[in-house]
This record gives structure tokens, sequence and C-alpha cells, in this order.
């Protein structure tokens, strides 16, 4: 599950069957948006419920099946609330009838290890109030706000959706700009765009556009040119451009056309700054030098699209890299966030694509045990512009300004 283009705070609710979760979302959207049954189990595999939450505003909240479901199907439904993890910016953990067990202990231990803000909340006070001993067992676990609910209880809610606001990270907003501070006003930025059979038919893709308004919101100009043009028009440019960006596909043909006075950077990188795990991408894209014959290389498509006979992560990047490092390497892509096809250690190294359509936790998250494995992890422009011998001046831009900051 993705979070795919809703680029806003996403909310786990986590629990066991039939604790009321269906009922906490309702109580929070202010109408029913989920299904409500006295059936344990109603809720099966993860369902995202796109709302507006008074108080917080846009928000995606993933109601989950429960966490003590039973059998080989209920197995499988337990493994996909525990993928969810992977895609929250925080959670709610539901507990109903002073009952916390093993369940909650192990999500708990689950929220801290990708350092989830969560809340505990003792939901159908109404029905059996949370008592003394339950609040001191769950204090031994977790030092999180722990809350006794009632959908039907006005005041409570509006409690719970203080205390959500809270611990939602900022990150999770997503407005940080991604090149703001490489610009002053009224700056020229020319972006190179090339319009091939991978280019979606009327439109540019995702990373483009978000670039284009980033540039528009810091009172910039934008001037977007195709590869073929950039020869002839940068030399009537007046004033020349702050920054140059470009797709890494057309990267040897930029720093070419690009004199090297102007930064110049991709939009991959860009986005790779941005959300992706920045600082172990410039620890880990140097590796590309010592390959070895044998190795295998796992690329991480982050979203799904239709493939070309000459894509990018698929044919493209192996290929370049291939013949940097002339040895015999192979390849294995995974899309969207479905599970790895083997253990993390199998990999001599691990490509990320830019991530445009998913959010910085859920790359950090994808990479994590490939870092905590030591092994080396980079992003497709900065592999592009390392196999062409152009990477340090790709990540010039970045380093040179974010030093001492959090980018690094």
């Amino acid at each position: 599950m993705t979070k795919g283009k809703d680029a806003k705070p996403h909310i786990g609710i986590f629990g066991r069957r039939n604790n009321g979760k269906s009922s906490i979302i309702n109580a929070l959207a202010g109408h029913d948006v989920a299904i409500v049954s006295e059936v344990a189990g109603t809720t099966t595999d993860p369902v995202k419920k796109s709302m507006e939450i008074p108080g917080i505003g846009p928000v995606v909240l993933i109601d989950t099946a429960g966490i003590d479901d039973t059998g080989d199907l209920g197995k499988k439904r337990i493994e996909k609330s525990k993928e969810v993890l992977k895609t929250v910016d925080a959670a709610m953990l539901v507990i109903a009838d002073n009952i916390f067990g093993k369940e909650e202990k192990e999500l708990i231990k689950e929220f801290t290890n990708y350092e989830i803000p969560f809340l505990v909340i003792h939901n159908k006070t109404d029905l059996e109030p949370l008592n003394n001993s339950t609040r001191l067992q769950i204090l031994d676990h977790t030092q999180a706000v722990i809350l006794a609910f009632c959908a039907i209880r006005p005041i409570e809610i509006e409690t719970l959706v203080d205390n959500l606001r809270k611990i939602i990270p900022e990150s999770a907003y997503m407005n940080r700009s991604l090149i703001g501070d490489l610009l002053k006003y009224g700056d020229t930025v020319l972006l190179i765009t090339p319009i091939d059979i991978e280019a979606p038919e009327g439109r540019l893709i995702l990373p483009q556009i978000q670039i284009i308004r980033d540039i528009l919101d810091n009172d910039c100009v934008a001037i977007v040119a195709k590869e073929r043009e950039i020869d002839a028009y940068i030399n009537k440019m007046q004033p020349l451009p702050a920054l140059a960006i470009t797709d890494s596909q057309v990267f040897p043909k930029a720093d070419a056309s690009i004199p090297k006075n102007i930064p110049l950077t991709s939009f991959s990188i860009i986005l790779a700054r941005h959300k992706g795990d920045f600082s172990n991408y410039l620890k880990g894209t140097p590796s590309l030098s010592s390959l070895k014959d044998g190795d295998r290389i796992l690329i991480l498509e982050s979203c799904t699209h239709h493939l070309t006979c000459d894509d990018i992560g698929r044919v493209k990047i192996p290929r370049w890299i291939s013949n940097f490092s002339g040895k015999k390497l192979e390849y294995e892509v995974v899309a969207g966030l479905d599970k790895l096809p083997q253990d993390i250690r199998k990999y001599a190294m691990v490509i990320q694509c830019g991530g445009c359509m998913i959010t910085r936790r859920q790359i950090i998250n994808r990479l994590k045990p490939a870092v905590e494995a030591g092994i080396p992890v980079t992003n497709y422009g900065m592999a592009i512009a390392w196999v062409h011998g152009i990477y340090k001046r790709a990540i010039a831009p970045f380093t040179k300004v974010s030093a001492g900051s959090s980018y690094l």
C-alpha cells in the first residue's frame, strides 16, 4: 500500500478485532466513512480513507484488520496490517475492555522501531471505563499519551483531534520547498525536459510539475525546454539561469551544453535531497565503482507505470552501470512497496527511484533494512551522474548549501 498521490499526513489505526477502530474513524470524519459492525473482523485488508478532520485538515486514515485475527488467512491479514507501518506518519493503538496484552506490546515495539509517534486509545469507555491497573500496565511499555474515548461524546472527539495534531510530524505535510534555499527573488531556472517515448502523452511528469510549482512559489522564473534546443537557447539567455535542472536520462548532454559556471543537477537528485535518504545516498553512491562480477543490484521503483522498451529503471540504468563497471552484474526490480523477493543481504547495492509518488518516511523505511545491514544505497539520478562522470557537479548545489544543516 503506497501513499500514491496523497502527499498529506497518513494516520494508521491499529487494534484487536471489534475494538471500534471504524467507529473512531467515523467520529473523526464527522460522518460514516467506515463500516461499523458488531461482527469481529469486519475490516479485513487495510483500507485508505481520504478525509478532512476539522482542526487538522486533509489526511488519509488507514483502517487495518484486527491484530488478533486467527487462522492462516488471519495471519496474512495481520502481516498486511503491519506492512502499513512503513507508510504512516502517525498511529492510533486502539484497545477496549481493559485488554492490553502481547499483541499490543508487539505493536508498540514496531512503532518504536519505525519511529512512529502514536496515541493509545481505550475505546468504548461508556461500556467499560479505563481502569488504573491497565493504565499502569501500558505505562510500563510506553510514555505515549493514553486517552479514554467514547465516540458519542463530542468533548472526547475534540481531545483526540487535539492530541493527533500534536503528534503528526511537520514533515508529514510535505511543505518544505524543493529548491527554495538555492534561489533568490527573481532568479531564472532552466528545466531540461526531454519529450521521448517515456514522456506521458500531453503532459509533463510529476517531478517536473512539482519543481515548476516550487519555482513559482519562490517568486522565480521557470524556463522549460527540450535538450535539443538548449545549445541554441543558452547563448541567448540574459540573465543566465541561477540553476539548470535536467532529466537524468540526458545528463551527459546537459553537462556538455550548460556552462560550468551555472549549477546543474537533476529532478531525481532534487527529490533525493528533499525526501530521500540523502546522507546515505552520498555515502553509498561511490560503491558503484567497487562492484564485482556476480554482484546483485536491487532497483526500487516506488510507483507503477507503463513500461517501455527503454525504461529508465529496468533498462537504461542497468545498461549504464554494466558498461561503467565492466562487470557481469545481476539486476532485480521491485515496483511499488511490495515485499522484497529475498534477504536484503543478498544484494551488493540498492538503487531507489526519486520517489515522487511516495513520502520521505516511506523511502526511509523502505531503505532501512539495507542501511542497517551496511548495504550501500543510492538514487536513480545520483547513480546516473556517477557512471557518467558528472557526480560532483550534480550534487554540488546541495552539498554546499546543506553543510551543517539537516540535509546531511
